[in-house]
């Protein structure tokens, strides 16, 4: 085999073995995991432990006067009147959605939000229900059930599928939502974080101990009949 010759093997087999990965990428994995990570993580260790991870929090937040981006858990999710409510005039940059169907894996959608709440938050919810859609068209099986169930779940507006909220804020605004009954931890980002930097890993209403993956052995509703 010539020089020539053995360099386009290579080459081909290189250019497979990327395929593969992006493929398994895609298609691999918990459907909770965010698809692009950044470098600066947001949200709990997997398996960590709740109390150790919000016991930090409190450390990792800027001195006054400083403002940062922040991931603001709530205690339980939050349809979205409750979301605009909760951020009040604080900006929000990225929005995390995830429909809760006991005992079923369903996937976390990170949307951008830009604009004026709530008119901003509904873009992006329909981001999410677009996304949702597109899974459905391309899984199969489970996932496919999964995917078309929380498809539906986006088109009612009682549906509180707002997981957690990117927010651009002070450390006096922090501190006040931390202070806040219906938070669950607020974790601040290293001064000078872009949104394009976070790596997000809320915690999730059901990990009360520890940030372990949920069950998946539950009903998926079924489609409504004709």
């Amino acid at each position: 085999m010539t020089s020539r010759a053995r360099w386009l093997v290579l080459a081909g087999i290189a250019v497979v073995v990327v395929v593969v990965a992006w493929v398994a990428g895609r298609e691999g994995g918990d459907p909770s995991a965010q698809d692009a990570g950044g470098s600066v993580r947001l949200g709990p260790d997997p398996g960590q432990s709740v109390r150790e991870y919000r016991a930090d929090l409190a450390r990792q937040l800027p001195p006054p006067g400083q403002t940062v981006l922040a991931l603001v858990q709530p205690t339980a999710q939050l349809d979205l009147d409750a979301a605009t409510a909760l951020a009040g005039p604080t900006p929000v940059e990225t929005a995390v959605f995830r429909i809760p169907i006991p005992r079923v894996q369903t996937a976390l959608r990170f949307e951008p939000v830009t604009g004026p709440l709530p008119g901003a938050l509904r873009v992006a919810r329909d981001r999410a229900a677009f996304a949702a859609s597109a899974d459905a068209t391309r899984l199969t099986g489970r996932r496919h059930d999964v995917a078309a169930a929380e498809r539906r779940a986006y088109d009612d507006p009682s549906c509180r599928y707002v997981l957690a909220l990117v927010v651009r804020a002070d450390r006096a605004r922090l501190d006040a939502l931390s202070a806040d009954p219906s938070v669950r931890a607020v974790q601040a980002a290293p001064a000078g974080t872009r949104t394009r930097d976070l790596a997000l890993a809320p915690l999730l209403p059901e990990q009360r101990t520890a940030a372990d993956p949920l069950p998946d052995d539950g009903p998926v509703p079924p489609a409504p009949g004709p």
